[in-house]
């Protein structure tokens, strides 16, 4: 029987918390809990109570409280836990390659932040994630040589990797996709006034919502009509949304709906007749995987991280994420239905490479129940 430590203290909500939860689910799916000792360190039992009866849960409420009590666990607390406990797998979920002792060291890396480019005129609304990609790009690179192989989400990712840290033992990993969404390719604005756009992101400055409203400038300038981009934002998230707020509230095209629940989001999709993409920066974007099984069409940033979520599709279009008026052009031609797409099918990955959670635990922890039944 294997000792088998998971830890990512820092999650308690979102997409982070989910990778957890897929972690543990494939686990047990797989029973590796029955021929294993698992350890799952977290942020407080009760988010993980579903799992108590499966693996044994300790919790570090402290973890979140500031980076200190989080440093502290990563690379002091962590260290004593394992020093004589004989751990044959440490699998850290949240970036940081903590300071232990076990025979397998492997961490989890799924913050783009460390690669994002920032431009001076976005620092007035990005000096805090501009000084914390720096302090990320510092925390990877500690210890990062002492796994024995780091896991990413995507292929540009791993590029980065071994270009920055100068690692080769990276393995992408696909992340799971639950997505309940039915196909519905029907041009819907046909019995509807308006053609509708939507971009669904929270706002920060890499999230490029700016480039979509520059575009809906320029149509309103060539009194282009007929059609509304939907824009998750209300102006309270941040100054960053404030200020496209002010400076574009009067493009009567564009409707700032703030950030909408789950449901109410896969409600929209069903509406709406094409999502625009412009984030310059992710670790995946999964909006464009939720939109992708609509069928309808997408205009993505032509950024690596983009080629990769879109896969193989066939309405699809990319465009310079600083070219306002190549985005424009898109969207006329989305409004008036004179769109010809060029179909993108998905390049092979390089290995090493798991499809799904399921490979990745074969990988990490050897024959699991599922994968010795195929």
């Amino acid at each position: 029987m294997k000792t088998i430590v998971i830890s990512g203290i820092n999650f308690f909500e979102g997409g982070p918390l989910s990778v957890y939860k897929d972690c543990l689910d494939n686990i047990i799916k797989s029973k590796l809990n029955k021929t294993n000792k698992i350890i799952a360190f977290v942020h407080k039992k009760e988010i993980f109570i579903e799992y108590s009866n499966e693996v044994t849960l300790i919790e570090l409420p402290k973890g979140r409280k500031n980076y200190l009590y989080r440093l502290w666990y990563e690379y002091i607390y962590f260290y004593f836990y394992s020093k004589n406990k004989n751990i044959d797998v440490w699998l850290s979920l949240h970036d940081i390659t903590p300071n232990v002792k076990a025979t397998k060291r492997y961490v989890y890396c799924h913050n783009p932040s460390p690669f994002m480019k920032t431009e001076l005129k976005n620092l007035k609304y990005s000096y805090k994630n501009f000084l914390f990609s720096l302090f990320y790009k510092y925390l990877y690179k500690i210890n990062i040589k002492k796994n024995t192989a780091v896991i990413v989400q995507q292929e540009w990712m791993r590029c980065e990797f071994i270009k920055m840290y100068k690692v080769n033992d990276i393995i992408v990993s696909r992340p799971t996709m639950n997505i309940k969404m039915t196909a519905n390719n029907n041009r819907v604005n046909e019995y509807k006034e308006k053609y509708q756009f939507i971009y669904p992101s929270y706002s920060r400055f890499f999230k490029n919502f700016e480039v979509i409203c520059e575009a809906c400038k320029i149509l309103d300038k060539k009194n282009v009509s007929g059609y509304e981009v939907l824009l998750t934002m209300d102006g309270t998230e941040n100054r960053d949304s404030n200020d496209l707020i002010i400076r574009f509230n009067k493009l009567s095209s564009i409707k700032f709906i703030g950030l909408q629940e789950r449901k109410k989001l896969f409600d929209l999709y069903e509406t709406v007749d094409c999502m625009i993409f412009p984030s310059k920066l992710e670790t995946w974007g999964l909006p464009v995987s939720e939109f992708k099984k609509t069928e309808k069409p997408i205009i993505l940033a032509d950024v690596p991280y983009a080629h990769e979520t879109i896969g193989t599709y066939e309405k699809v279009w990319f465009f310079n994420p600083d070219n306002p008026e190549e985005l424009a052009k898109l969207m006329e031609k989305e409004i008036s239905y004179c769109a010809s797409y060029n179909p993108v099918k998905e390049k092979e990955t390089k290995q090493p490479y798991c499809k799904d959670w399921n490979e990745l635990l074969y990988v990490l922890f050897g024959k699991t129940e599922t994968r010795s039944k195929s």
